[in-house]
């Protein structure tokens, strides 16, 4: 068994809480390819029989066998429909819930080598294309055996002849069948996960970036590298089309063969007596009819490939291991005392420099501190620190003297808020968005923190006033509105530490040091602040103002 072949049936074991629903499922359908097989095969005979001009008292109950089974088979589609469609639905409810609650811990740290784009390709498309393992996979090849072997067991009872030539053909077509589709789709199906994910990537990145590159000219560029892509993907999904479709021209030629061979060996067992005239129409179109149920196999081999790659890719996320975790014994941590960075040194990977080298910091409850600094000297790492995104290499970051990676992280972003500068907003209200830092604030509060980080005069304008959508990723906000918004955020929190990474960018120059002098003044009401920011203006009224270089505060 190939390693993408364990993580498909890996992943259909998570999932085995549904496996009752797939036995439904199958029983459904197997019922559904019998009711069929006996509407042909009873059909045959009442045309046999009605040939021979009997009283039409002897077709009764022929006649009423032929309707009961018409209306069960589409009774019993209409039901293995609903029954299978649940169970698939379901199954990708309960995967992508595992993906989503595995993704919360691995956010701090984040997915190295993996995009948003790539991410978003993994959680949908490759997610989507499982539901193929239950549809496709299990449930037609257990409909195949109990449908199958039940219609070789009525044609052996028929004639043991035709029931040994209808066993022959429904072993190849659902055995070799499907090894030679499978064989011909092997290289699709894996790479269609792939070049898909690739194509995602660029459409995404594309109109996330799309006025950037209408300004650059280079819209050309990025249409003619999806086109090629689209392209390469249309190339591999044209061929397991094909895969695809040779499964179903051997299934039709096998079929014929089988009906032939089946006629081949009733005809002498009618003259020879072994078979009534009348069930010869019977038994070749029971072997007819019997196909129905192996079918499907050479369409669920054609996907099997894509199914086990799009399962390594989930896997690849699932199993990655987060940047932190919460210990097994949790220490509570102190109602008061500082939070502190101790003799900290980090860096990103063996190799790489120290972004942080031995350094210092200490925050107490009402007191605001300022940390400057050029880009890329490590200032939204150390911050991260503090909220332990990230665990230092050597050195402690403690608060009240407990060692935050033995508290729960749950405990300690409940202490220490950060504001990030690329807090995200969400396409909800404004009011849904402030509401993530305190769930039951009351609409009063929302206005009273929206006038604090000066956007009163912009929400007395709107027409919905709390109500207004920001819209996708704050697409109908500025990016100065963007920034006080995750400034009120932050304010909102019950933390008692604030950390505010460039809460000025987008802002001029005076509405930029009222922002942060307003984040300075949390500190009169007892709580810990740290601004980071790359000018120093607006920095007067903080209590201390540090400058990180080497690695260490000066």
């Amino acid at each position: 068994m190939t390693a993408s072949t364990a993580a498909l049936w890996r992943m259909a074991a998570a999932t085995r809480s549904r496996w009752k629903l797939l036995g439904a499922a199958t029983l459904l359908a197997s019922g559904t390819v019998l009711a069929g097989v006996g509407l042909l095969a009873t059909s045959g005979y009442l045309i046999s029989r009605a040939a021979q001009h009997p009283d039409i008292l002897a077709l009764g109950v022929a006649i009423a066998a032929v309707r009961s089974l018409a209306i069960a088979r589409a009774a019993l589609r209409y039901g293995e429909r609903l029954v299978s469609h649940d169970l698939a639905f379901r199954t990708l409810a309960d995967l992508r819930r595992r993906f989503f609650y595995r993704l919360v811990p691995l956010v701090p740290g984040g997915l190295p080598g993996v995009g948003r784009a790539d991410l978003l390709s993994r959680f949908v498309a490759d997610v989507d294309r499982l539901q193929d393992l239950y549809l496709r996979a299990i449930a037609p090849v257990a409909t195949a055996i109990v449908a199958g072997g039940a219609s070789v067991l009525v044609a052996f009872l028929m004639a043991p002849a035709a029931g040994a030539v209808l066993a022959a053909g429904l072993l190849t077509a659902g055995v070799v069948v499907p090894r030679v589709t499978r064989a011909a789709a092997r290289a699709a199906g894996r790479r269609q996960a792939a070049d898909r994910a690739a194509l995602t990537a660029t459409i995404v990145e594309a109109a996330g970036g799309a006025a950037e590159i209408a300004m650059a000219g280079r819209e050309h560029d990025w249409i003619e590298q999806a086109d090629r892509q689209g392209a390469r993907l249309a190339r591999v999904q044209r061929r397991d089309a094909l895969a695809g479709g040779l499964a179903g021209g051997l299934i039709t030629a096998v079929t014929g063969l089988t009906a032939a061979g089946v006629a081949l060996v009733a005809i002498p067992a009618v003259r020879d007596g072994e078979l009534a005239g009348v069930l010869l129409a019977a038994v070749i179109l029971l072997s007819l009819a019997a196909f129905e149920a192996v079918r499907p196999l050479g369409s669920a081999a054609a996907s099997f490939d894509a199914c086990a790659a799009a399962a390594t890719r989930i896997e690849d996320v699932l199993h990655a291991r987060p940047a932190v975790a919460d210990p097994a014994a949790r220490a509570d941590l102190p109602a008061d005392g500082a939070l502190e960075l101790r003799g900290v040194r980090f860096r990103y990977g063996e190799g790489s420099p120290w972004l942080l080298d031995g350094t210092d910091l200490r925050l107490v409850p009402g007191r605001a501190v300022a940390l400057l600094g050029p880009s890329g000297c490590g200032k939204t790492t150390l911050a991260e620190l503090l909220v332990r995104f990230r665990d230092p290499v050597a050195g402690d970051v403690t608060l009240g003297g407990v060692a935050v990676r033995d508290a729960a992280q749950d405990d300690l972003r409940a202490a220490v808020c950060l504001g990030a500068q690329d807090a995200h907003l969400f396409a909800g209200t404004l009011a849904e968005n402030l509401a993530l830092a305190r769930p039951g604030a009351t609409p009063a509060e929302l206005e009273r923190v929206l006038a604090r980080v000066g956007l009163g005069p912009w929400l007395e304008s709107l027409p919905d006033g709390l109500a207004t959508t920001v819209g996708e990723h704050g697409a109908r906000v500025s990016g100065g509105q963007r920034r006080r918004i995750a400034a009120a955020r932050l304010l909102l929190s019950r933390a008692r530490f604030l950390i505010a990474d460039e809460p000025a960018a987008h802002l001029d120059a005076d509405g930029a040091a009222a922002l942060i002098a307003e984040l300075a003044r949390e500190a009169r009401a007892g709580r810990g602040v740290l601004v980071i920011a790359h000018e120093s203006y607006g920095l007067g009224c903080f209590d201390k103002v540090f400058t990180l270089r080497a690695g260490r505060l000066d």
